[in-house]
């Protein structure tokens, strides 16, 4: 499956679907975007299992705002809507295989747990406490 353009109508869509959703944050006058761009559409064709979605940062400026985006190429990799690997800069061929590699092998039991905890632990951070006053 070739890459498809995400814009903010079906991003969350996107990234919150069963398996593995790789998004790549880019623009038309980024030069190492540019060399990304045939690298991340040649693993889509050799991995038509996986979600390969691109989004156009000039275009989708907000999406970029609420993804926290600042600095291009971004590759963002999803699993069952959870972000599992966010690093900027271009990746080689090789290096790209391997968060692949690396997503496919997730344990999705384990890092829902580890979520699930996270959420717990900002969840009892952010409560107020009887002696605030």
């Amino acid at each position: 499956m070739s890459t498809i353009t995400l814009t903010s109508e079906d991003f969350g869509q996107a990234v919150t679907k069963d398996g593995i959703t790789l998004v790549d944050f880019w623009a038309e006058w980024c030069g190492p975007c540019k060399q990304f761009g045939p690298i991340f559409e040649a693993a889509s064709e050799a991995h038509p299992d996986i979600t390969f979605g691109k989004v156009d940062t000039e275009d989708q400026q907000e999406l970029a705002g609420a993804a926290g985006i600042t600095s291009i190429p971004t590759l963002m990799v999803f699993r069952e809507g959870v972000l599992v690997f966010s690093q900027p800069g271009a990746l080689p061929a090789p290096a790209l295989e391997q968060v692949i590699e690396g997503a496919k092998n997730l344990d999705m039991v384990e890092v829902h747990k580890q979520v699930a905890a996270q959420q717990a632990a900002a969840e009892a951070g952010e409560a107020p406490t009887e002696h605030s006053h």
